[in-house]
């Protein structure tokens, strides 16, 4: 699906997974479509919320969503356990890092265990671990 975003919001978005990335020791997927895509669906949503909610999962009510930090990328999965859902955020060979993830988490289920290749980046909010596991339980997003 193609969408018309603002020039102002796509090269906020490249900007700033370009300085995570490097902030977080990981790499933008192998795919460039991949990355493209998911890309896009932050602009998107800059232009359309004002905030980068991650573009993929399906939300009951996006404004309400964008209310909360959850979701906003980096997402809360980013900062606490360096995985993404969407993909954007991976190793060199665009697997995402699912090696702090619960091991019920989807991610760990679905990926296995993927080590992480820079420890010593990443997982700012990673302290948040126990708050966050609570909140992904109670709430349906």
């Amino acid at each position: 699906m193609s969408r018309n975003v603002s020039n102002e919001a796509l090269q906020r978005i490249r900007r700033f997974v370009e300085k995570y990335c490097a902030k977080s020791g990981t790499s933008t997927h192998p795919d460039k479509d991949v990355t493209e895509a998911v890309v896009l669906g932050l602009a998107y949503h800059i232009d359309t919320l004002g905030k980068p909610l991650c573009p993929c999962r399906f939300y009951p009510d996006k404004k309400e969503e964008a209310r909360h930090r959850t979701w906003i990328c980096a997402c809360d999965d980013m900062q606490i356990y360096k995985y993404c859902h969407c993909l954007l955020f991976v190793d060199e060979q665009g697997r995402p890092i699912t090696e702090y993830l619960p091991d019920d988490h989807e991610g760990r289920k679905t990926y296995g265990l993927v080590k992480d290749p820079t420890p010593d980046q990443g997982r700012a909010l990673r302290n948040m671990a126990a708050e966050r596991e609570k909140e992904r339980k109670e709430r349906s997003s």
